[in-house]
């Protein structure tokens, strides 16, 4: 089936893509998402290198009203990101769903079936538009926001956690230095911030 991808360059939308691929999925377009958030410049070049790995073709988006629209800790430069959990501090408003649907236009238009995002179970407990209950209802919404209904959304990581994950992008053999998951955007990642701390922990 020929599916388009959501890819961060971080480890859950890098493993997800590399399961598609191992599932027999054709994944034809990648996107990426510049919204303001610190650690832009480093997905994207994450994101890049994945694409040119599989040979996929990469569009980034320039969504940074979206940051400005709800300036906190990860959009905002004036703001320190939290060092311990907040998730509620690091909260962008309909950004999972925005992107899916700016998806959904590509795919419809294309004639793709998957949209195949890099949700996990651990981030679901503070995000909800993480959840698989997130992907059923989105699920149900594109039956009627496309034309046919044909465009679905999957993940492959949604019912994993960081070490699943983790075990999972060293069996595919992805190169884990090359993928961003911290929230800032420094020359290596922060350790200290929500995503490395999930992260590290394994």
């Amino acid at each position: 089936m020929q599916s388009i991808i959501l890819l961060s360059g971080g480890l859950d939308s890098a493993v997800s893509l590399a399961l598609a691929l191992r599932k027999g999925l054709k994944v034809k377009l990648a996107l990426t998402f510049e919204y303001g958030q610190k650690s832009a410049q480093q997905e994207i070049r994450s994101a890049r290198f994945l694409c040119r790995k599989y040979h996929i073709p990469h569009k980034v988006f320039n969504l940074k009203w979206l940051g400005k629209l709800a300036a906190n800790p990860l959009t905002d430069k004036t703001k320190p990101i939290p060092k311990r959990f907040a998730s509620h501090l690091v909260w962008i408003p309909n950004r999972n769903a925005l992107f899916i649907n700016i998806a959904a236009s590509f795919a419809e238009a294309l004639g793709y079936r998957y949209i195949i995002t890099g949700f996990n179970k651990e981030e679901a407990v503070n995000f909800p538009d993480n959840s698989v209950a997130f992907i059923n209802a989105i699920n149900q919404t594109l039956k009627y926001s496309t034309l046919h209904g044909n465009v679905k959304v999957v993940s492959f990581t949604s019912k994993m956690n960081k070490k699943q994950m983790i075990d999972q992008a060293r069996k595919l053999g992805l190169p884990l230095d090359k993928l961003w998951s911290c929230y800032e955007g420094g020359k290596a990642p922060c350790g200290a911030c929500e995503s490395c701390l999930h992260r590290g922990k394994y």
